[in-house]
């Protein structure tokens, strides 16, 4: 990766560390992180309207640059049109139903800090069934998707924890940044 990024897209299902390659990366780059789980929920897990939440995606992508991370497949659209880069950690069901279980249990009873206040961390079986089936039934989407991507959109995608680590190393710096 020879070009710096300006504005990140990180997706990809529950437990697949988007959170931290967020955090990671903008620690690297010095972009602003928005992790969109903090944005969409309010206290006691409580959504927003579907155009609300699409006009709050707009305005956070109306920025010059950041890095997004989150899913949220009813505004996917306007982050895949806005991002200059997209990263899709598409790493093994077990393997994200293990991290999703471990985050849960140190979080328990509490709001993780990529999260709303309010929201305690939780782990039920609905959401290890949506991440254990996410690779069937939301990936190909998110693949067609990428797919359709112009040239100009980097798409990253990464499989492996390893492989998350070795682009993270070839991502420039931020100026005056240590590697």
């Amino acid at each position: 990766m020879s070009a710096a990024v300006r504005r990140v897209s990180i997706v990809g299902p529950g437990g697949a560390g988007k959170s931290t390659l967020a955090r990671a990366l903008g620690a690297r780059t010095g972009l602003p992180v928005v992790h969109l789980d903090a944005r969409h929920w309010s206290a006691g897990w409580v959504e927003p309207d579907r155009a609300e939440w699409r006009r709050t995606v707009e305005a956070l992508v109306a920025e010059p640059a950041w890095i997004l991370d989150g899913n949220y497949g009813g505004t996917l659209d306007v982050r895949l049109a806005a991002s200059d880069t997209v990263v899709f950690l598409d790493l093994s069901p077990a393997r994200c139903v293990w991290r999703a279980a471990r985050r849960a249990w140190r979080y328990r009873g509490r709001s993780r800090p990529d999260m709303a206040p309010g929201c305690p961390e939780q782990f039920t079986w609905e959401f290890a069934r949506w991440i254990w089936t996410y690779r069937r039934r939301r990936r190909p989407d998110v693949l067609r998707r990428l797919a359709a991507l112009p040239p100009t959109t980097a798409v990253v995608h990464l499989r492996t924890p390893r492989a998350v680590a070795r682009w993270l190393r070839v991502v420039p710096p931020a100026a005056g940044a240590t590697p």
